[in-house]
């Protein structure tokens, strides 16, 4: 993620990571065990905890919203009045039940709704009252009397305003950094103990309000208006109180308001054949129907009640606040539930080479000799020209140097009489000056010669400005390490007296991150398709895919590009999620259906993408897309098993009702319930009990487990749909029973 592409397609700049920030060096590792989204049971002391704002919710003004539970609030309503006026048990009895139901439904928003509380608790603590020093006039680069300083409290600063901030203190908004770099501790909105870097410029500008300076000063920008600051917003949504609806959501209830419309006037035109069943057993009392005085409007409550689809009609809001819960855990903030829906819709993936398939630092593979020297005097000498080069791959030479070979490793200051060069970007060479009196290891280092690494067409030119010419060998292993993606590094000597050699070539090579090759594998399964993003030349970007297992690559790649891409993959059909940190990234954030911007890129990319990484890790995108599809099919397998968990009770109800005045109606009670009271009250009661049952499933998610659509429907039909049929018989029968041995029900 630290490649921006500038004017020319193929010039990449690599910004490189200060030692100590997590912002690259982190990137592709695996969040803490503590940090994920938990497997096991929900805790019964969260149901406890979440009863009273379950009892709020059910205030209709609140319930309107979910047409099905409103359905059975009304109807709870109503079979209280008929309890009220014509007292039984049994009217009583389902009165409760029903009553119960609809606690349990709001139970389950409740305790998805507490999770995120949990955590909005834990982001205020971070929004203390903080003090500003804000400047008045100043402008980069101005001495520190060419401009005003005032205290004001954090809330009244306004978008464009510039605050200073030095170690100690508190950001007091979101903002860019335009002078000055400091390392910031970002544990409160993060976790990670480790500070980061934030520096004016490139894609680590960005700061978030309620962070704290640890070392140095920097001059920030606000960027946000009063009350829209980062931490607001993310504890707005994990909250559930900004949560909208996802299109999909919004479907699946109206299929629910519709069936519960059909079913409701099914019902109601039962009641004529009722009233006829109640002048039946007038005419013969020992038929066995329950139809005496208000309990008629009781039975009826009850059938609609078990036929309309309660069961996912309470759990789903739960499952759709679980979802973004599930990625908050993780550390990402999605700024709306359709984000996660797509994700898990995705069909085409973009991610980036650097940092996010590979390990972002070329890394030495080989030392490689030429003209009868070897592999251990190259590595000795590439050894000792890298102790002055501090960049990443002159210090993956040193530590192959003495991994293969023992070499141990040294400070430039323990080799006396030595004169180190250090790597430049002018030179591309960076290398050691020995003098005789140099003593290595104990021993002299021979007569005076200069060693030098770097580019291969920087070292060639410097072995020939010494006399000497660096032979068809080394150019031949410069031609193959750059076919094969790789990157070549010469090795020379320069010994006085003598015309200068080149020793051998260091291989480096873009290191792919162990496993990805069965990550990209497992996407392939799920139908989706991968596509490395690179500002690599071609030749060398197909190596590097090839070896990691993607589908496509977009070489060379400009802003205009990735754009371009995404927008041909949307016209065939594709939703498209990708990665971004820069400000360059910003357009195709914006244009993506899943946009994941990076908590420490700029504040255009974070405000383009749909969602922010608050651990700046591009390889979560992965995760991201197996948790919107974990949201789609908890919520596909919910509603398959409430669907189908209705045809059990339409075998309990359905016979208990008509028995009497159609015999034949009792070859349906296969479950040979014993009257038709427990009957019903058994299908009532499990129709409420099955909804707390559910409650972990709906808030944990379905285990997701790569696979092709047609398999997941075959296992959501056996699993969910066969079950939601076995089950309900299993459960009445058992409910059945013991209602049988209580005194007053039959």
């Amino acid at each position: 993620m630290r490649e921006e592409t500038t004017t020319t397609a193929t010039t990449v700049t690599r910004t490189p990571t200060p030692h100590g920030s997590t912002d690259a060096a982190t990137a592709g590792t695996p969040l803490p065990a503590g940090r994920r989204a938990g497997g096991g049971l929900l805790d019964p002391a969260h149901l406890v905890r979440s009863l009273p704002d379950a009892v709020r919710k059910l205030d209709p003004r609140t319930l309107w919203r979910n047409p099905v539970l409103l359905v059975v609030e009304v109807g709870a309503a109503f079979t209280t009045v008929l309890a009220v006026r014509d007292p039984s048990t049994f009217a009583w009895a389902v009165t409760v039940w029903l009553w119960l139901t609809v606690l349990f439904a709001a139970l389950a928003e409740a305790v998805a709704e507490g999770r995120g509380k949990a955590q909005a608790a834990t982001l205020r603590a971070a929004r203390k009252d903080t003090v500003a020093t804000r400047l008045t006039g100043w402008t980069p680069g101005a001495p520190a009397g060419a401009y005003r300083e005032s205290a004001v409290p954090a809330p009244e600063l306004r978008r464009g305003d510039i605050v200073l901030v030095e170690a100690g203190g508190v950001i007091p908004g979101d903002g860019d950094v335009v002078e000055g770099i400091a390392s910031v501790d970002e544990s409160a909105i993060t976790g990670e103990s480790a500070p980061v870097i934030r520096e004016s410029g490139g894609d680590r500008s960005a700061v978030t309000g309620g962070t704290r300076v640890l070392s140095d000063r920097i001059v920030v920008r606000i960027t946000q208006q009063p009350g829209e600051s980062f931490v607001d917003r993310m504890i707005a949504l994990v909250e559930g109180a900004n949560r909208q609806k996802t299109p999909n959501e919004i479907a699946l209830n109206i299929l629910l308001a519709a069936l519960t419309i059909v079913f409701l006037l099914a019902v109601v035109t039962l009641q004529p054949l009722a009233i006829f069943s109640k002048d039946v057993q007038a005419a013969a009392p020992d038929t066995p129907a329950i139809t005496d005085g208000g309990v008629t409007g009781v039975v009826l409550v009850s059938l609609l009640v078990c036929l309309i689809p309660t069961t996912i009609g309470a759990l789903l809001s739960a499952i759709g606040i679980a979802g973004m819960d599930r990625l908050v855990q993780r550390n990402v903030l999605a700024t709306s539930g359709r984000a996660v829906e797509a994700a898990g819709d995705v069909g085409t993936l973009l991610l980036d080479k650097t940092g996010t398939i590979t390990l972002g630092n070329r890394q030495a593979a080989e030392f490689l000799p030429v003209d009868g020297v070897t592999a251990e005097q190259v590595a000795a000498a590439a050894h000792l020209s890298s102790l002055a080069d501090e960049t990443p791959e002159g210090r993956s030479v040193v530590a192959l140097a003495g991994d293969q070979f023992g070499l141990r490793h040294r400070e430039p200051g323990l080799l006396p009489h030595a004169t180190f060069v250090p790597f430049t970007a002018q030179t591309r060479m960076s290398g050691v000056d020995l003098t005789p009196d140099t003593t290595v290891d104990g021993r002299s280092a021979g007569p005076a010669r200069r060693i030098r690494k770097g580019a291969a067409a920087a070292v060639t030119s410097w072995v020939g400005e010494h006399g000497g010419h660096p032979g068809e060998q080394v150019g031949h292993l410069v031609d193959e390490i750059s076919a094969a993606g790789g990157t070549p590094l010469v090795v020379a000597e320069h010994v006085d007296g003598e015309p200068a050699r080149t020793l051998g070539v260091i291989h480096l090579k873009d290191v792919v991150k162990a496993g990805m090759r069965d990550r990209f594998d497992e996407l392939r399964r799920m139908g989706i398709r991968t596509v490395m993003v690179t500002g690599d030349n071609p030749q060398t970007a197909r190596v590097i895919a090839d070896e990691a297992g993607v589908d496509d690559v977009l070489a060379e790649a400009t802003p205009e590009d990735k754009l371009a891409l995404i927008r041909r993959e949307q016209e065939g059909g594709r939703l498209v999620a990708m990665t971004g940190d820069g400000t360059n990234d910003a357009p195709a954030l914006a244009q993506a259906d899943v946009g994941v911007a990076m908590n420490t890129g700029t504040s255009a990319a974070k405000e383009a993408g749909n969602m922010v990484d608050l651990d700046s890790n591009p390889t979560k995108l992965i995760e991201i897309v197996e948790i919107g599809k974990q949201l789609l099919i908890t919520r596909g397998a919910l509603t398959t098993f409430s669907i189908a968990n209705d045809i059990a009770k339409y075998f309990a109800i359905i016979p208990a009702m008509f028995a009497g005045l159609y015999p034949g109606l009792d070859t349906l009670n296969v479950m040979r319930l014993a009257s038709p009271e427990t009957a019903i009250l058994a299908a009532v009661v499990f129709n409420a009990i099955v909804i707390v049952a559910l409650i972990p499933l709906a808030i944990r998610g379905v285990r997701y487990r790569p696979a092709s659509a047609s398999r997941l429907l075959r296992r959501n039909l056996l699993v969910y749909g066969l079950g939601g049929v076995v089950v309900p018989f299993v459960g009445i029968k058992l409910i059945d029973l013991l209602l049988h041995l209580l005194p007053g029900i039959v």
